[in-house]
């Protein structure tokens, strides 16, 4: 397990992959999460999920992908999201980041922050990446204002690539270096 202030990070079991049934199926937290590919992520059935976590939890190659379940720190730990990276690339040292709180009652609060710190930190220290980068949607205010607090630089736009609720939206592309992190 990987430990950060609020929040640890942990193997994703069934039943973590599972709660996110429900996540997946509310649709603003799946917009949110998704961006434009919400049409595929959302309204999901449970065999759909658990077939899911076969193919893409279980058989995760680290060397390449790596995902947690994210919970609170504390007497009642609660999972509230999963996070993640992939595209790892050890020639280069970077790879791509990714996040999502699927408990409404833990959004702005800090969790999200904290999970992304956390997982960060594991990335440049344990695995000695230099550089991580991520992308979301501009209509994901919250989620950029949370990046930024990591650290996160915009790097790019990309110009009305995400159609989110019959509208345009850029694609916001972040990166941050290892030189630049200071994990609090």
């Amino acid at each position: 397990m990987i430990t950060g202030l609020k929040v640890e990070l942990r193997p994703v079991s069934l039943e973590d992959f599972k709660r996110t049934y429900e996540w997946r199926n509310d649709e603003e937290t799946a917009k949110l999460e998704a961006g434009s590919g919400f049409f595929r992520h959302s309204h999901v059935p449970m065999e759909k999920i658990e077939d899911d976590y076969e193919k893409a939890v279980k058989k995760l190659d680290k060397r390449q992908d790596g995902e947690f379940s994210i919970y609170t720190i504390g007497d009642n730990p609660t999972h509230i999201g999963l996070i993640g990276y992939r595209d790892l690339n050890i020639v280069s040292r970077r790879c791509t980041v990714g996040i999502g709180i699927g408990a409404k009652d833990y959004w702005g609060q800090g969790y999200g922050t904290d999970a992304m710190k956390t997982l960060i930190h594991y990335l440049f220290q344990s695995m000695n990446l230099n550089r991580v980068q991520l992308d979301t949607w501009s209509g994901n205010a919250q989620a950029i204002r949370s990046y930024e607090k990591c650290g996160f630089v915009v790097e790019g736009r990309l110009r009305k690539d995400a159609f989110i609720d019959g509208n345009y939206y850029d694609t916001i592309v972040m990166g941050l270096l290892k030189d630049e992190f200071q994990y609090e």
